[in-house]
Order: C-alpha cells, then sequence, then structure tokens
C-alpha cells in the first residue's frame, strides 16, 4: 500500500526545473555583477580620494633677467648751486630790491640793511686812528730830539732809549687803529646784500623794517639764490647694482608734469659707499637745463640700463612665502615633490621680484602656493588651459 503511495507521487516537470535551474543561474550572475560592480566603485573611490588628497598647483618658469635690462628708480632734482643768504651785519632793513623768481647777476644788490650802531663805531674807529697818527708824530719827533740831546751828552741813554720805546708805541697803536678802521669798513660794505653768482632768487624772508640779526645761521634766511641753468639729479642705487654705476654713465630722466618728455643725464660721481640704513648707492648725475623748465625738488623717475647679472632670475611676486625660516619659493622636483628654496631678494619691483640666491632659471616655481605645502609633498601639475581647449572640442 506504501510502495503504491510513493509511486504515485510524480517526479517535478522538466519545465520546471529547468526555470528553477534558469533563475538560480540568473541570481548568482546577478551577485557577480554586484560584487564586481561594488569593486570597481570601491576602486574609483579610492583613486578618486588619493587625488583629493595629493594638491594640484600651478607652475611657472623662472626667467633669466633680458639683456640691456632697464631698471626705474625715484630720484630728485637740486639746483647746480644753492644758497641761503643770512646778514652778516645787524640793523634793520632798510630797502630790498628783488623779490622771488628775479633773475639776479653776481654782485648785483638784493637789499640794504640800516646800521646806525655800527656807523657810529666806523667813526669812532677812524677817530681813533687820527688820533694815533697824531701821537705817532710828536712820539717820533720827541725821540728825535731826545737822541740829539743824547749825542750831546745832556740826557742819559735810558732817557733816549725809553722815547725811542715811545715812538715805537705809538706806531704800533697807528696800525692797530688802521686794522681796527679795515674790520668795521669791510663790515660795512656787508650793508648791502648782494647776489653771490648768477641765478634766480627762490625766497625772500624779510621785508622793509625787519630787525636783522647778524650771523644768525639758525634763523630763516634773508634771500635764497639759486642756479638752475644746469642741476644735480641724485637717485638711491640698490647695492645689488652699484657694480654698474661707472664714470660716463648715461641715464634717461622722467619728470612728472613736463608732458612725458625724458631729459638725458650723465653721471659725474657717487657717494663710493653703501648706506647702511637703506642698502643703497647715491649717484648724482648732471642734467643741463637750457629753458629753466626744470625746478629743484622735482621728483623724477630715472631710467638706468644695466648689464644684468647672470645669475638673477626674475618671478611673481605671488610666488614668495614668508615663514620663520625667512623668504622661500617652492620649487617643482622631477619627481613632483615640492623642495622649499630660501631666497634671497635683491630687487623687490611690485609685482616682480628679483632673485639673485636660491633659483635658477627655468626652475618650475608653485604660483599661489597655499600655507599648508610643505618640503617634500608630492604635489600634480594642473594642465594649462589651453591644453584642456582642444578635447573639450572633441568631446
Amino acid at each position: 500500500m506504501s510502495h503504491e503511495a510513493t509511486n504515485a507521487m510524480p517526479g517535478r516537470p522538466p519545465r520546471l526545473r529547468l526555470a528553477i535551474a534558469i533563475g538560480l543561474g540568473l541570481a548568482v550572475v546577478a551577485v557577480v555583477a554586484g560584487l564586481s560592480l561594488r569593486t570597481v566603485e570601491s576602486h574609483e573611490l579610492t583613486h578618486w580620494t588619493d587625488a583629493q588628497l595629493t594638491p594640484t598647483v600651478d607652475v611657472i618658469a623662472a626667467s633669466q633677467l633680458a639683456g640691456g635690462q632697464g631698471l626705474t628708480l625715484p630720484g630728485h632734482l637740486d639746483a647746480w648751486i644753492s644758497t641761503p643768504i643770512h646778514a652778516r651785519v645787524g640793523g634793520y632793513l632798510k630797502k630790498w630790491n628783488v623779490d622771488i623768481g628775479d633773475k639776479v647777476k653776481a654782485g648785483q644788490v638784493l637789499a640794504i640793511i640800516d646800521t646806525p650802531e655800527l656807523d657810529q663805531q666806523f667813526e669812532q674807529a677812524k677817530a681813533e686812528l687820527v688820533r694815533a697818527q697824531a701821537n705817532v708824530r710828536l712820539a717820533e719827533t720827541t725821540a728825535s730830539r731826545w737822541q740829539n740831546l743824547l749825542d750831546s751828552r745832556s740826557v742819559s741813554k735810558q732817557e733816549a732809549d725809553e722815547k725811542a720805546s715811545e715812538a715805537e708805541t705809538a706806531r704800533a697803536n697807528v696800525l692797530a687803529a688802521k686794522a681796527d678802521v679795515d674790520r668795521l669798513a669791510a663790515l660795512e660794505s656787508f650793508k648791502q646784500i648782494v647776489a653771490p653768482f648768477d641765478g634766480t632768487v627762490t625766497a625772500r624772508n624779510t621785508d622793509i623794517g625787519d630787525l636783522v640779526t647778524a650771523n644768525n645761521d639758525s634763523g630763516r634766511p634773508l634771500f635764497a639764490v639759486a642756479d638752475t641753468s644746469k642741476m644735480r639729479l641724485y637717485t638711491e642705487v640698490p647695492q645689488s647694482y652699484a657694480a654698474a654705476v661707472r664714470s660716463g654713465m648715461k641715464v634717461k630722466m622722467l619728470v612728472l608734469g613736463h608732458g612725458g618728455e625724458t631729459v638725458e643725464g650723465t653721471l659725474i660721481g657717487s657717494s663710493s659707499a653703501i648706506d647702511r640704513s637703506s642698502g643703497t648707492l647715491r649717484a648724482q648725475f648732471e642734467v643741463e637745463n637750457p629753458r629753466h623748465d626744470l625746478l629743484p625738488g622735482d621728483f623724477a623717475e630715472v631710467q638706468l640700463s644695466l648689464t644684468p647679472d647672470p645669475n638673477t632670475v626674475t618671478v611673481p611676486a605671488t610666488t614668495l612665502l614668508f615663514r620663520a625660516a625667512g623668504p622661500q619659493i617652492a620649487v617643482v622636483g622631477k619627481d613632483n615633490h615640492v623642495v622649499l628654496r630660501d631666497v634671497h631678494i635683491a630687487l623687490d619691483l611690485g609685482d616682480k621680484l628679483e632673485i639673485d640666491h636660491g633659483l635658477q632659471p627655468g626652475d618650475r616655481i608653485v604660483d599661489h602656493p597655499s600655507d599648508s605645502l610643505a618640503q617634500g609633498d608630492l604635489v600634480q601639475i594642473a594642465t594649462p588651459v589651453a591644453q584642456e581647449a582642444p578635447h573639450a572640442k572633441q568631446a
């Protein structure tokens, strides 16, 4: 009975078994595909994460200074000769003959000082000279008479010598009185304030009736006169370019307010010493000024043509790092690892820097480096926009 029941249970139909097998196969394929996709996504995520950890930097090449390099420096103009004129005698200003801007000749009278006290001293000195001359005549006559008396043995030799000595003293007094008269006469000549050279009056700091104090160097001068037929141009040359300043050197100068006209100057000397506070050499140039349109005190842009140092390179100021170790620049090596170079700035031109130590022409320099960039960091070079454009068009 049981045997019949067992035989009576029919087996699974072939179609059902096939469907189950297909389903199991599809499930296995789906699992394998899912695992493969998961693995690929994991690898991509790892690669993306690694890429994010490696900073991308823009690099530029350090360039050597071009030949015949031009250097623009600030400078200022001074008159060829300029002098303040003070009073040599005291008194009151009686008259002035010139004002600011007037052209004057050497020896021309600028003003006259009234000196009543000096005039009285001069008259007194002349009277003392006359008295001294009268005394010497009397002393000489007396000495001559006593010499005659000595010859007749009427007086002693001692008395005759005393009279001769008195005559010598009287003659000395004449010389002293004459020297005093000459001194006061010289002071009398200083009542007239005269121009020491041909030039232009640049200042008048007095007026009629003003009390004038003699030899007052600390006070304001009565007048100032300047010779502007030629000008002196002064500029401060950085130490790194001091060797290029040589005798006969020519420069071009641009003065503000002169319509962009450039004027040439010739080197006539330098300080031959580096100023410790500024690290510069003062250079002096001669500039012709035939039209007298260049003025003392004018600011000028001085353009120097210099031979560059072969060891000096120029880089943008945006490449510089300021840290505790001093100024540094990040250079990318052949293996794309960062090397921080200590550099020395020869000249700061604002948007550009001239580096004379620490860099070589052609070095790959990181532009706009981040503050976190460190020695030995691995970086990747940003693809220039010009190189990405063709790929974008093909896409």
